[in-house]
């Protein structure tokens, strides 16, 4: 398991640095001049080279990523080119938002997968169970966006139940209000992703169902529906154990887009923000953050679904 262990770490720090030059590469071929973008039309050509000087964008691109991978050693992520301000002090700022919504979002998804995808699974062929099936997959074809406006539309609008947009000036120092206005969103991010997984759990609950202990289980005298949840569920558990590292990258996906919907100072609408602006330092440090939390996660998720499956356990 050890040995498994430092393989996959070996993996996921291999998957960083290509990560880290793909989002150097990409956004250094652009169109545009950032000196010059943030000079304004007005400047001279000498003012725009001397801020170019200064932001360190006249020497060569190998030598910026150096630079920029030996601060990501030191733990700095680099400077703002608009703000002034450290990267890692935004990221952290803007991250009590999104982190909260991130885990609201998957605690939805995981509310409405593991319970209808199982009944879907036991009530296969039945109105009910062919309904929830329809319904998983019509839902995971929505669109994030028009789902947010439709609930916006219900429970905002027509209810008045919920904030449509924004947060709290004062954060989580309101944490009432706070949470009320992450509410929507996650429900719009974990709806969708959550229709997504039920099929995934649906299918897992199907294929438990059919393994020779749980039907030698039933055989003994157990219903079907008993067998199953004695037997096969510790099975269909670890099966979702190991694609919620891609449930996580939903979530990172849609909280970008949300964050621009509901209007929420997070990291998707700073990053937005930050691509219209050519801040590079920003932008590249909120896509290398936001690819090592999906990088990280899958580690943890990996080797958690190792360490539970005694299989793998016995093959390490």
């Amino acid at each position: 398991m050890i040995r498994y262990a430092l393989t996959r770490l070996a993996l996921l720090l291999l998957g960083l640095v290509v990560a880290s030059v793909l989002i150097f590469v990409t956004l250094r071929v652009l169109p545009g001049d950032v000196a010059q973008q943030i000079a304004g039309t007005t400047s001279t050509p000498e003012q725009v080279a001397a801020l170019r000087e200064r932001l360190g964008l006249d020497v060569p691109l190998p030598t910026q990523y150096v630079e920029w991978m030996a601060g990501l050693v030191r733990g700095d992520l680099g400077t703002s080119l608009v703000t002034g301000s450290p990267v890692a002090a935004e990221l952290a700022a803007k991250a009590q938002v999104t982190v909260p919504l991130g885990l609201m979002s998957m605690a939805v998804a995981l509310i409405i997968a593991l319970p209808f995808g199982v009944v879907a699974a036991i009530r296969r062929g039945r109105a009910d169970g062919t309904a929830l099936s329809f319904g998983a997959q019509a839902i995971a074809a929505v669109p994030v966006v028009w789902a947010g406006m439709m609930l916006v539309v219900v429970f905002a609008i027509w209810l008045g139940w919920l904030p449509a947009q924004g947060f709290p000036r004062g954060g989580w120092g309101d944490p009432a209000r706070a949470f009320a206005a992450l509410i929507l969103p996650a429900v719009t991010i974990g709806v969708v992703e959550g229709a997504m997984l039920m099929r995934f759990v649906r299918s897992a609950t199907l294929s438990a169902m059919g393994q020779d202990f749980v039907r030698t289980a039933a055989a003994k005298g157990l219903t079907r529906r008993a067998a199953l949840l004695r037997h096969g569920l510790p099975t269909v558990g670890l099966s979702i154990i190991s694609v919620l590292g891609l449930q996580v990258a939903g979530i990172v996906v849609g909280a970008v887009v949300i964050e621009q919907l509901f209007t929420l100072p997070g990291i998707g609408r700073m990053l937005v923000a930050d691509v219209g602006l050519r801040d590079l330092p920003k932008v590249q440090g909120e896509l290398l953050a936001l690819t090592a939390v999906v990088l990280v996660v899958g580690f943890i998720v990996d080797l958690v679904h190792r360490g539970l499956d005694p299989r793998q356990r016995e093959a390490s």
